[in-house]
């Protein structure tokens, strides 16, 4: 069975750095391709703070993947039941909110991976495997393989568990959600405080010790970007679609000022 390669980790494993278009609003699976033309590898489809449905979350997620850019959706927190039903829908990874232990890594993990790494129910037929049926050992370990999942650290309780949760087996990357974890810290807004970056020092050494993947959320300055790159990073959320439009709106607006 044909198995669709996650090209976000492929670009992740030849040592590139991966970067997202963020999806919050936008309700036509034209996103997916308008991401690809603007140079974007990966889809964060946002179901826990966007107001898109699973239903448009997979319809966008199958337009991605067949462009090749690879459509990962994030989920409410400990929503196991609602990540299954994304991945079914067509999305190649799930990113799960708020994981502050080993025990809900390993949770998230088993809602996402299919036996023996975990107990995802089988269907078909699948997106991800051209649409042909999938219940069979070489492809449910492909499939294991290809579906990212990804726990974000966003706790003073998250980080002082990192280690643990970077051991779980099924857990492919860590992701960074730096606003609310400065708001964890009792310093929301302060993303360039030293206790951000010890957090980064600090989870990168714990993906990399652990053979994790490390990811950057909620950091669009171009200094700290470049800061937090250096601490081991391989994939960024990159901007959302509301954010681009304000800005590029803003920027016309004021460029159509100074000429009149």
């Amino acid at each position: 069975m044909a198995i669709r390669p996650n090209q976000m980790k492929a670009l992740m494993s030849a040592g590139k750095l991966a970067t997202s278009f963020n999806i919050n609003r936008w309700r036509s699976v034209d996103a997916a391709e308008i991401a690809r033309a603007a140079g974007y590898e990966w889809l964060f489809i946002d179901l826990e703070h966007g107001a898109v449905s699973e239903d448009l979350a997979g319809q966008i997620a199958m337009t991605a993947m067949a462009l090749g850019v690879t459509p990962i959706a994030r989920v409410g927190t400990d929503q196991f039941y609602q990540a299954a039903r994304v991945l079914d829908a067509g999305a190649q990874g799930i990113v799960f909110p708020h994981v502050d232990d080993a025990a809900r890594a390993k949770q998230a993990a088993m809602a996402t991976k299919y036996p023996p790494l975990g107990s995802r129910s089988l269907t078909s037929p699948l997106a991800q495997a051209e649409f042909g049926n999938v219940a069979d050992p070489a492809s449910m370990a492909t499939l294991n393989k290809e579906t990212l999942t990804i726990v974000m650290i966003e706790t003073q309780q998250g980080l002082d568990n990192v280690d643990a949760i970077a051991r779980v087996v099924g857990i492919d990357a860590l992701l960074i959600g730096t606003n609310d974890l400065a708001a964890d810290l009792g310093m929301p807004g302060k993303l360039g405080d030293d206790k951000i970056a010890a957090a980064y020092q600090k989870v990168g050494k714990a993906c990399k010790t652990a053979g994790k993947f490390f990811g950057m959320g909620g950091v669009y300055s171009k200094e700290l970007i470049q800061r937090y790159l250096k601490t081991g990073v391989q994939f960024m959320l990159g901007g959302g679609d509301v954010g681009f439009v304000i800005e590029a709106a803003k920027a016309r607006r004021e460029m159509i000022r100074s000429v009149t």
